[in-house]
């Protein structure tokens, strides 16, 4: 039986040499404005052998930004700095897309320049804190509700996103649908009291999503764009009335778009299979995502429940996982403190598995 994991797949307009992809994650190493580094550009190009980099959630503009450090693909060295990381993994034969993340009420003052408000779809604060390096732990801000002109200009704002990081030399982008963000703000019912096209039942609660992947779909090609999703996900004080039915309408408004692929988490909650919910209404290439190793992500494949697999944790501290599954290496553990912290430590000294045999053996 042939492997499929190591198969090759087209997802869109990707061409991807393997199936194993490496899902985004918030890492803090940007340079304060925003800008991506020297640390970025070594961290992904490390991971180039993944066939689909997903880079970690971005902000459009910063009134979407939610943490320190934070990289951003709003400013021409936003641009230039990403294209930097672009390069490198491209060199390296690989492919990246970068997430799109507007964090909405998810954020705070002591974080965003002077004068940036926290926007949310209703004035509804999130329970909760936030690290700020200016003032340390930080309740969220209290947001500012969108007018529905400005809903249409964060739209906007989501197509410029996605034609600047074409510039930047991305293959293409993720919309980042889950986690408490915007998007999923607009989607979930406790988070979204609108009163016009943009909130009220399903259908318009997803209205928003769908419309930031129609203009983007627009700008770069609808094969380069994608979607995350985690159908019944309570992240940053987030819920919904009926959290499956709700992601099932935002895929079937996204099916006709023909989207390179949907990026869908395994369920925190055991009443929804997502999986199941995806291939029953999304109608595309599946990326499926949360808890899988080697043996469970190829035993997906074979089974038919998607075209590829994301992994997260187990890429922070194998900087060469798709030759640790394929030669069957044990996984290194990554260091849990040094997840947000800046500097190279805990993100580009883990040691490839050669590395870590000539040191056990010298």
């Amino acid at each position: 039986m042939t492997q499929q994991l190591f198969t090759p797949v087209t997802l869109g307009d990707l061409q991807l040499a393997n199936r194993i992809v490496m899902a985004p994650m918030t890492r803090n190493r940007a340079d304060p404005d925003g800008t991506p580094n020297d640390l970025m550009v070594e961290h992904y190009a490390q991971r180039a052998d993944a066939g689909l980099i997903v880079a970690e959630g971005t902000w459009p503009e910063v009134t979407g930004q939610a943490y320190c450090r934070q990289p951003g693909i709003e400013t021409a060295a936003h641009v230039a700095g990403w294209r930097r990381v672009t390069d490198a993994v491209h060199r390296r034969g690989g492919r990246i897309v970068l997430q799109i993340m507007h964090s909405g009420r998810i954020g705070s003052r002591h974080i965003k320049p002077t004068g940036v408000p926290t926007v949310a779809p209703s004035a509804l604060q999130a329970r909760g804190e936030v690290w700020t390096d200016a003032a340390g732990m930080q309740p969220f801000d209290q947001p500012q509700a969108l007018s529905t002109e400005q809903v249409k200009a964060a739209i906007a704002e989501h197509r410029a996103a996605a034609l600047r990081a074409r510039e930047a030399g991305f293959d293409g982008v993720e919309l980042h649908g889950t986690s408490g963000y915007l998007s999923m703000q607009f989607l979930s019912s406790a988070t979204n009291q609108r009163q016009d096209e943009y909130g009220g039942n399903a259908a318009a609660r997803a209205r928003f999503a769908a419309e930031c992947l129609a203009a983007m779909a627009d700008a770069i090609g609808a094969g380069r764009v994608g979607l995350r999703l985690n159908p019944g996900n309570t992240y940053n004080d987030t819920a919904d009335e009926d959290s499956g039915a709700t992601h099932a309408e935002l895929m079937r408004q996204a099916r006709p778009l023909g989207l390179a692929y949907l990026h869908v988490m395994r369920a925190p909650a055991q009443d929804i299979d997502a999986f199941a919910l995806a291939r029953e209404n999304f109608g595309g290439p599946l990326i499926l995502n949360d808890g899988f190793d080697g043996v469970s992500a190829e035993a997906a494949l074979q089974a038919h429940q998607g075209e590829a697999i994301s992994f997260a944790r187990h890429f922070i501290a194998n900087p060469d996982l798709v030759q640790r599954l394929r030669t069957g290496q044990p996984l290194a553990k990554f260091d849990r403190r040094t997840l947000y912290t800046p500097g190279a430590a805990g993100y580009n000294d883990y040691p490839a598995i050669a590395a870590e045999t000539t040191t056990t053996t010298a």
